[in-house]
């Protein structure tokens, strides 16, 4: 299940950087995450860096999104053979 940010969001800037993905970007009024893009960390932590490190608690599990472990892992594989083709 890719994350998403609520409106919550008080565009503190310190999701963005520690995205592995690069899923999250400024919208046109807060951070948005790109769920093609997220696997909640899969393949690179233990743990959703964003929510790790976000101060009001406003990135929950998106629930038109939703994926289990195993296709995290997938979208993280295939995420990285993309970026290894396009290098």
């Amino acid at each position: 299940m890719a994350l998403k940010i609520t409106d919550e969001c008080i565009n503190c800037d310190v999701c963005e950087p520690v995205c592995p993905n690069k899923a999250i970007f400024q919208g046109e009024l807060i951070y948005e995450i790109d769920p093609a893009l997220c696997t909640e960390c899969v393949g690179h932590f233990d743990e959703p860096q964003c929510v790790s490190v976000c101060p009001v608690d406003c990135i929950p599990k998106d629930p038109l999104h939703e994926e289990d472990r195993d296709a995290l892992q997938a979208k993280y594989q295939k995420l990285q053979n993309e970026q290894q083709e396009g290098t």
